[in-house]
């Protein structure tokens, strides 16, 4: 079985978090910060390896790109 490798910090906007955060994101399929979008922060949390720093710093790139997590999203 061939290691699948995780994209470059120049190919995802995923801020500087922790290897064991990037990799639990990568094995539901997050890759970019929109890809946050479709979880909540509950679920996101509960991934091994994603801690309450790595939440708070994703909460924090994913307001700057006026994103938010699933469970967050204001109803215009």
């Amino acid at each position: 079985m061939k290691k699948q490798s995780l994209p470059s910090e120049s190919e995802s906007d995923i801020p500087n978090i922790g290897q064991p955060a990037r990799r639990a994101l990568a094995l539901v399929g997050v890759y970019h910060l929109q890809d946050l979008t479709k979880f909540t922060e509950k679920e996101v949390s509960q991934l091994h390896g994603v801690g309450p720093k790595a939440i708070g710093i994703l909460r924090r790139a994913l307001a700057e790109k006026g994103l938010a997590f699933a469970d967050q999203k204001s109803s215009k």
